[in-house]
């Protein structure tokens, strides 16, 4: 047994060290971060139980990093240590243990900040004036980057204010996300390799051996910590005292930043900072917590690679490394043809990814996935997971480039892809088995006709036992046939027949925008709703009455007229009007207002008397459109009290403003 645990603990070794080359020297991780954690705290907990296999070449042994020889050597100061992690929060409540036991303090005060996902970097300033640049490398030898970095123009070359005669600023470069999107695209026209994260493409853009290519990299800074220091006397007292005195000498920081007493408001950052990090311009992966007072940070001292008074809470991974295992198309409601990758399972961001989206024939052919392919997915909160990059290096030889299929899997109709157009399409309608499903669950959609409790489950056995083939056989279902399906009690039976009968009341724009004709979303249903005022007018209506209508284009005449021009579509319609469900738009006369018919209103601020959704009926029966942002095509603004950014923006604009008061006698202005 011993043996073998002294094999993993040197494979482990193995490992880590080799991504470490990869990750420090080559920006080309083979392994996401959260699988090389996995490994690392493998590797701590064989040490920990097992002291005698401890080597001086453990990974636990060294800060971490290496030095490329490519750059001359820096040997910093004091080293740049790493930090360790905290994976869970009781991983987070351990470590406030022992600082509150090491401190003998009931609570600590903790300066809290981003971890951010970039490239560490020592600043040296003497006299005020940057000298010297240089990258973590392995903790205590760096490497020579100083050209490079005084490519950055956020980073001083000369401090301001208040500063010392030495002073060593470290910190982080990083990549946006918007900089990063537009270094690829120039890598793709350039025909050279993308990164695979902005990491990464930071990384690269730090090493170049022309500072020329590094300046139109467009990289970011942000200072968080010291290293050398004279007169050591000019430190402040605390952490957040620091980074204000870095603020004032005119080095960039980030707003993001809180000094938090005790656990219960430390988890408050962490959790907030969870919720906005995908709003963030950049990559981070956790929260640093440092404990704020510098006389306390000296009591508890180091470890051989970290502090004890600091560590980096974790978030759970948005990015993992897996294989593709097959790739499949899904057809969707409207007929859209998705590739979706069938992955070996990774734990992704708490969940369990089998599957991403590969998005179109395009998108799969330009990130050449093939089956077999070892690739990056990330999954970012709600978003539908997605592969990322493939890592050809690892390419099994013989993988077949993906070809899309010429016939829907489900139906076996046609699949074409229109002129211009990026995503195919199975031609089968509502024919389709795929689509079928998909355009009921739209059409009972609360948004649309509003069949409350006819949801996907039973759906999906109505159409398997052949009881319904359409939206339109929803309203011939009978008690006995509902009792059929499995798990129908006659109770939840009656509930849903009632609901399907009360649907019938629904405007002409529900049953409008419930027949999911592409393009046509709610607005443009009520839109057409209001000009044709009713069902039999629509669909007989030509291409030159369609483009009467508001904000309607070529484009959405294109697909009504497709949606109209197929048979089944327009049987399904009339039986839909057999059934009883023929709506008349009553507000096409007697409800528009002259001053507000085919205009662009704005709402901002809050109202004395309506309520935003009151405001936007009553502006939409006058024959209003109610946009959410303001352009040079905006009619009015109707403003209430704390308007802010959009009223400012009407103002420069000339855009005229109306009050509550003034729209309410408006309203009552005849036509």
């Amino acid at each position: 047994m011993a043996q073998t645990i002294a094999q993993l603990y040197a494979w482990l070794i193995e490992q880590i060290a080799e991504h470490d080359r990869a990750y420090y020297l080559e920006d080309s991780p083979l392994i996401a971060d959260a699988q090389y954690d996995a490994l690392y705290k493998e590797l701590l907990d064989i040490e920990r139980q097992h002291p005698h296999l401890i080597t001086a070449d453990s990974p636990s042994k060294k800060v971490g990093g290496y030095s490329n020889e490519v750059f001359s050597p820096v040997k910093h100061g004091s080293p740049m240590l790493s930090l360790n992690n905290a994976l869970t929060e009781e991983e987070l409540i351990a470590f406030d243990k022992r600082c509150r036991d090491g401190l003998e303090l009931d609570e600590i005060e903790y300066a809290c900040e981003l971890k951010y996902d970039g490239l560490a970097i020592s600043l040296l300033y003497e006299n005020g004036l940057l000298t010297r640049a240089a990258t973590r490398g392995d903790g205590t030898v760096g490497e020579n980057v100083t050209d490079n970095i005084k490519t950055i123009k956020q980073i001083p070359h000369q401090l301001t204010g208040n500063h010392p005669d030495r002073i060593e600023i470290r910190g982080e470069v990083f990549m946006t996300h918007e900089n990063f999107k537009k270094l690829n695209e120039d890598q793709r026209n350039l025909g050279d390799k993308e990164f695979a994260n902005p990491r990464n493409a930071a990384a690269g853009s730090l090493r170049q051996l022309d500072s020329k290519v590094t300046s139109m990299r467009s990289l970011s800074f942000y200072a968080y910590g010291i290293g050398e220091l004279s007169p050591s006397q000019w430190l402040p007292n605390s952490h957040a005292e620091l980074m204000s005195r870095f603020d004032a000498m005119g080095l960039p920081i980030s707003p993001d930043r809180l000094v938090a007493k005790g656990l219960k408001h430390v988890l408050g950052f962490f959790n907030q900072i969870k919720e906005r990090r995908e709003q963030l311009p950049f990559d981070i992966d956790g929260v640093v917590y440092k404990v704020n007072a510098y006389y306390l940070q000296n009591q508890l001292g180091y470890v051989s690679r970290a502090p004890r008074f600091a560590i980096a809470h974790k978030f759970p991974p948005e990015e993992a490394y897996t294989k593709v295992i097959a790739i499949e198309v899904q057809v969707g409601r409207t007929g859209a043809i998705t590739p979706v990758a069938r992955l070996e399972p990774v734990q992704v961001g708490g969940v369990v990814l089998t599957n991403a989206t590969l998005h179109n024939e395009d998108e799969i052919l330009r990130k050449d996935v093939r089956v077999g392919d070892t690739v990056i997915v990330r999954r970012a909160g709600d978003v539908i997971p997605e592969v990322v990059m493939v890592l050809k290096e690892h390419r099994i030889k013989g993988a077949a480039i993906f070809q899309m299929p010429t016939h829907c899997p489900i139906c076996q109709s046609a699949i074409e892809k229109s002129t211009g157009e990026v995503i195919a399409r199975c031609t089968g309608g509502l024919f389709c088995g795929a689509q079928k499903l998909q355009s009921i669950l739209h059409f009972a959609h609360r948004r649309a006709m509003n069949i409350d409790g006819l949801g996907e489950k039973i759906v999906v056995q109505l159409i398997q036992e052949n009881i319904i083939r359409n939206p339109a056989d929803l309203y011939r279902l009978g008690l006995s046939a509902l009792l059929t399906l499995n798990r129908m009690g006659e109770k939840l039976a009656s509930n849903l027949l009632q609901a399907i009968d009360s649907s019938k009341q629904a405007s002409l724009a529900r049953l409008i925008f419930a027949l999911g004709i592409r393009h046509v979303g709610e607005t443009t249903a009520k839109d057409l709703a209001k000009y044709f005022g009713s069902m039999d007018k629509f669909i007989q209506a030509k291409d030159e009455d369609l483009l009467k209508v508001r904000d309607v284009g070529p484009v959405i005449v294109e697909s009504i007229k497709h949606f109209l021009g197929q048979s089944h579509n327009v049987e399904v319609i009339e039986q839909l009007m057999a059934c009883g469900i023929n709506p008349i738009e009553k507000a096409t006369s007697d409800q528009v207002v002259a001053d507000f018919f085919n205009k662009t209103v704005v709402l901002t601020g809050t109202l004395p008397t309506l309520s935003r959704d009151e405001a936007k009926e009553l502006l939409e029966l006058a024959g209003a459109k109610v946009s959410g942002s303001v352009s040079s095509k905006t009619d009015f603004i109707l403003a209430g009290d704390q308007a802010g950014s959009k009223l400012e923006k009407a103002q420069s604009l000339g855009i005229r403003i109306i009050e509550e008061t003034e729209f309410l006698e408006m309203l009552k202005q005849p036509n």
